[in-house]
Formats: C-alpha cells, sequence, structure tokens
C-alpha cells in the first residue's frame, strides 16, 4: 500500500487541510479503480465502509491477489467534516459558499475534444490512451481560487484515469440504491445485485455536474462529437452507490458492503478469485427523470405512513402532516406509484419541502433532476 497526502488551497493561514489516498495494487496493473467516500462529509456509512475496505485490500495485496491499482479515499471532504454548529454536522453544502460539495466538478469536454480533435485514429486503445493524457493534462493546467475548487481538482486527478469510479453516499432514511447512466448499467448491474440496491436510478445527465458525472458525461460527450467517424471507447464509467441512511453505520452493514464491493471487484476482474453467484435485483432500473420528489405544501409535525422500501400505489398516502395548534391533519399522497427508496429525518415540516422520494417506471421530469 501507498499513502499519498494532497494539500488543498488555505483560505487562511493555519488553516490546512489535506486528502489523503491509499493505493493498493501493482505497480504495472491491467487497469485502474478508483473509490471514496463521505463526499457529503455528513455522510458517514460510506466511510466505515471504506475503513473495511482498506483492511481487506491491503491482506488481498500482500497475497498478491489483485489485479487492478485500487485507489481508496476514505475521507474525501474534510472541509465539510470539520462544519458542525452547535453539535449539528453540516456536510452536504459549504458553509463559506452555500455551494453543495457534490455539484459543480468542472467541465472539460470541450476541452480535451479541441485537443484531440485531428488526433484521432481508428484505433480505440490509441484514442482511449489520448483522451486520457489530455484529459489529465487538462486537470493540471486548472489552478483553484477557492479551498472548494482545490478540493473538487484534487478529487478529479485522482480519478480521471480509473477505469471504475465509485463514489459512496448515503441518504436521510433510505434502502440501498445508486445512480448511474443508462449506458453504464450493463456494467454496474452486478454491484447493485451484490449490494442489494432496491432502486437504481439512470440518467445519462442530470444536469448537475456531480463527482460521478465528470467522468461518464465526459467520455459521452466525446463520443457525441466524434463517434460518427472515430471509436471513442468508454474509458471511465462511474456510479453513486447510496449505503442506505445516515444512521445506518454499525459493523455489520459496512462488512456486508465490504464484501459486496470485494465480490463485485472479484466478478469485474480486479480480484483474483472466483465471484459468488450474482443475487436477484431487488427492484429493476428505472429512469432518474421517473423519480418523484414528494412535497408537502404545509407545515407541521411530520409523520410518516410508509417505510423506505415500501412499493407504493398512485395516490397513496405517504404522510400526515399535523398542526398541533389548529389541529388540522393534512394527507400527502404520492402521485406516481413507485418504490419509496428515501425520506426524511426530520420530523417537522416546512411548507414546500421534499419529504420523500420515490422511483416510478416512467420518465416525466426534465431538467436539474437531483437534489439541491
Amino acid at each position: 500500500m501507498r499513502h499519498e497526502i494532497h494539500d488543498l488551497l488555505a483560505p487562511l493561514p493555519g488553516t490546512a487541510r489535506q486528502v489523503h489516498s491509499f493505493h493498493f495494487g501493482p505497480a504495472e496493473a491491467a487497469g485502474k479503480i478508483y473509490i471514496q467516500s463521505s463526499l457529503h462529509a455528513d455522510e458517514m456509512p460510506g466511510m466505515l465502509v471504506a475503513w473495511h475496505l482498506k483492511q481487506r485490500l491491503a491482506e488481498l495485496e500482500a497475497a498478491g491477489r489483485l489485479r487492478y491499482q485500487i485507489v481508496l479515499v476514505p475521507v474525501a471532504n474534510p472541509v465539510g467534516l470539520e462544519q458542525v454548529l452547535m453539535d449539528v454536522p453540516l456536510g452536504r453544502y459549504q458553509l463559506e459558499s452555500a455551494q453543495n460539495f457534490n455539484r459543480g466538478f468542472v467541465d472539460l469536454s470541450d476541452e480535451v475534444g479541441n485537443a484531440i480533435d485531428g488526433l484521432l485514429t481508428d484505433d480505440a486503445q490509441h484514442n482511449l490512451e489520448l483522451v486520457r493524457r489530455h484529459l489529465a493534462d487538462a486537470l493540471t493546467r486548472q489552478q483553484p481560487d477557492t479551498q472548494l475548487q482545490s478540493l473538487r481538482l484534487t478529487l478529479q486527478r485522482l480519478a480521471c484515469d480509473a477505469d471504475m469510479v465509485l463514489d459512496l453516499h448515503c441518504d436521510f432514511e433510505a434502502v440501498a440504491h445508486l445512480y448511474t447512466t443508462p449506458e453504464a448499467w450493463p456494467q454496474v448491474e452486478p454491484l447493485a445485485r451484490y449490494i442489494g440496491a432496491q432502486a437504481c436510478l439512470l440518467a445519462t445527465d442530470s444536469a448537475a455536474w456531480s463527482f460521478d458525472e465528470c467522468f461518464s458525461l465526459l467520455w459521452w460527450q466525446l463520443q457525441q462529437r466524434f463517434g460518427e467517424h472515430f471509436s471513442i471507447p468508454t474509458g471511465s464509467f462511474a456510479a453513486t452507490v447510496e449505503l442506505r441512511g445516515q444512521g445506518d453505520v454499525n459493523h455489520r452493514l459496512a462488512r456486508l458492503d465490504c464484501q459486496a464491493m470485494l465480490d463485485y471487484l472479484t466478478r469485474f476482474g480486479a480480484i483474483a478469485a472466483e465471484a459468488p453467484p450474482l443475487p436477484e435485483l431487488p427492484f429493476p432500473a428505472t429512469p432518474l427523470a421517473g423519480v418523484e420528489p414528494v412535497a408537502t405544501p404545509v407545515g407541521g409535525l411530520l409523520v410518516f405512513c410508509v417505510q423506505p422500501g415500501n412499493y407504493l400505489e398512485a395516490g397513496q398516502l405517504v404522510a400526515e402532516i399535523i398542526d398541533p395548534i389548529h389541529d388540522r391533519v393534512t394527507p400527502i399522497h404520492c402521485n406516481n406509484a413507485g418504490l419509496l427508496y428515501a425520506r426524511s429525518l426530520r420530523r417537522m415540516a416546512t411548507a414546500g419541502m421534499v419529504i420523500a422520494h420515490i422511483a416510478g417506471r416512467e420518465a416525466y421530469r426534465s431538467g436539474y433532476l437531483l437534489s439541491p
């Protein structure tokens, strides 16, 4: 194992922060896999899974069973990790800028496309290496002005040449689920099966430029631009893996998730072993544009009537909003059928607040598809 330390831009004297990456596997590996956790710094299940992975990968490396280089970043967001206000962790948004830590990664598809224009050939492997080289060069030329930009660039540089990128998150109260693209779904589906993902949400472009999309979307855009004349392989596929809810931090679940990911990496060919048979997929993949964000028109005490993992029919009661002063009870129903995969942790709702998300089978939304 090789341990690397990456200094972030310090906004003030005496406030330096670092990202730590752990590198496993042979120097001349068949490929590269990048895994990070807790980019939203108040989402801890992935960090515990990453800690378990770190121990297991060290054992596999010592036994000579790693075929790929595997880069692990257990604490992907030291900036957000420190944001605790009056005993409440605030790790989703940077307090200084109010920006979501997992949005707005740099889009280099035009810059890379312009750089490789005229250099592509009929050799797909040549084109893959060409894109990766120019992407790495473009990221090297980027100069951050803020600590947040420094963090984003550090993570992008670490993952830019990976065949597979896995970003470990969680929701508020949720079942295991994941986000990826329709193009990557055949490669990601085994992971969904091993971790028991009850919702798998697919979109080529959510319009958010989240961490996973800054890789998968770049290759897709280059294919749209050059694919009619040149072979542009998908040099990197990515998935955001949501490991249930914020409170699901325990060794039993973390060991299960760690083993599921190792089984997936084995099936992918990164670990020398025989992968176990694939379990059944609990619920078929559905479009991200088919997700219904269930919102309440009024504020009050939030009392849920359904649990994460329940399949709801159109019009089914999701929750009641109770006004304890005027004794008004407002029922909240879903509009569409689907699987309720996540719901709010809060129990006092404000008017207009999204209280749950339901994965429907039919796409009906467009534009920006993720939560803020």
